[in-house]
């Protein structure tokens, strides 16, 4: 197995189990990283030799401490390297998560840890979600809410949005929707849970996919 898939396998699977807070399965990370099933189940076996996965087949797959550990540190250049195209470099946060999805399995540790100190060791990507500093631990994040979970007539800041849908990000800077930016929840629709928002002054419709890449605070 490559590191490259090794790392990727590990950093979907932190983020499905971490962040997302769901039971991962192994056609789960297969639809993310695009691969078959089957080789999704044979790298899962592998990892799990190595002691960076818990697998058993049709019970779910969990990383280890070792694991954990591994998918944090690809997180971090993977971040660190989004922030530095858009802040140093003048890329668009529409343009760095592909960009970044390159460098990270090809950065030293030395060169990381330089750019995290050129940077003024940052604690947020460009998209709002938290960098792991140099040990692997996260910095304190404020409780989020899903865009769906949120109330009709309340007003919210988009706080964090996800970062692996380029077109998806530019269809938010179209609109206005950055970090930071006020938003009302005008009407939340239960027949296709699409969402309707006020956004500068506009009423927006959302879809339910499209709203779940959006979190408040």
């Amino acid at each position: 197995m490559s590191t490259i898939s090794k790392e990727n396998y590990l950093k979907t699977l932190y983020t499905k189990d971490k962040i997302e807070n769901v039971v991962v399965t192994t056609s789960q990370i297969a639809e993310s990283l695009n691969v078959s099933n089957a080789a999704t189940s044979e790298m899962a076996k592998k990892l799990s030799n190595q002691g960076l996965v818990n697998y058993k087949k049709y019970k779910g797959i969990e990383l280890t401490n070792r694991g954990e550990k591994i998918a944090l540190n690809v997180l971090r250049r993977h971040r660190l390297w989004e922030l530095f195209l858009m802040e140093v470099l003048n890329l668009t946060w529409d343009e760095v998560h592909d960009e970044a999805e390159l460098l990270e399995h090809q950065t030293s540790e030395n060169l990381i840890d330089k750019i995290d100190e050129y940077l003024n060791f940052p604690e947020f990507d460009p998209h709002g979600s938290p960098i792991p500093n140099k040990k692997g631990k996260l910095p304190l994040m404020p409780k989020l809410k899903p865009l769906l979970s949120g109330e009709e007539g309340a007003t919210y800041k988009v706080a964090r949005v996800s970062d692996k849908n380029s077109e998806l990000i530019k269809y938010f800077t179209k609109i206005g929707l950055t970090l930071n930016k006020k938003i009302k929840i005008i009407e939340k629709l239960t027949f296709d849970n699409s969402i309707v928002i006020e956004l500068n002054n506009s009423s927006i419709s959302l879809s339910e996919k499209t709203a779940q890449s959006v979190f408040l605070k």
